[in-house]
């Protein structure tokens, strides 16, 4: 495991306020979500149901997203995904699923500004209304060309994931799009 991210912390100030997160902890698990064992399982080691189709939930233990009709992306502590990964493991054991530590292969952003859906959009094919996307629905979508899911946590506040990998080019792309006097003024 990682002890820096791979932007160390890189923060930006324009139309919007752009900040590596730090070190998240990330867990893709992938089975059966309709699974009663599953739901039992995630109750019990984090507190938190299955989100619906598109959905985050959160509790003070972390977050679960739904990202497709067999795969949930579990954000807690990074100090806790060893001992998260084993708890799950064995809490399923015997059915089919598949748990990982993604934490190292993604970077996460924190975008804070009234203009975030407008600098969103300048790359994201995605609707980005409030009416399309409102508050704590997950959209995977791409930004330029590069893959990426966000959430709105209120309506100024949003998170962003991409692969570790693209992290600095996203973060250039992200800083170019929130440029003091590049305001679109669409939302």
């Amino acid at each position: 495991m990682s002890s820096i991210t791979a932007l160390n912390g890189a923060s930006h100030n324009g139309i919007i306020k752009i900040k590596d997160t730090g070190l998240l902890g990330m867990i893709t698990l992938r089975g059966d979500l309709k699974s009663n064992v599953l739901a039992k399982a995630l109750k019990l080691e984090l507190g938190m149901i299955i989100p619906e189709q598109r959905q985050i939930t959160s509790t003070s233990k972390g977050s679960i997203a739904w990202m497709s009709p067999d795969e949930l992306l579990i954000i807690i502590d990074y100090k806790n995904v060893s001992k998260t990964i084993s708890n799950l493991n064995s809490s399923l054991s015997g059915t089919h699923n598949l748990v990982v530590d993604v934490s190292d292969a993604r970077s996460v952003f924190s975008l804070n500004g009234g203009a975030v859906r407008d600098v969103l959009s300048k790359g994201s094919p995605a609707d980005l209304s409030v009416d399309a996307l409102p508050i704590g629905e997950v959209r995977r979508t791409r930004i330029a060309q590069l893959a990426v899911a966000f959430w709105f946590t209120d309506e100024l506040n949003c998170q962003l994931i991409c692969f570790r990998s693209v992290g600095g080019y996203i973060m250039e792309w992200l800083k170019n799009a929130s440029e003091d006097g590049s305001e679109v003024n669409f939302h």
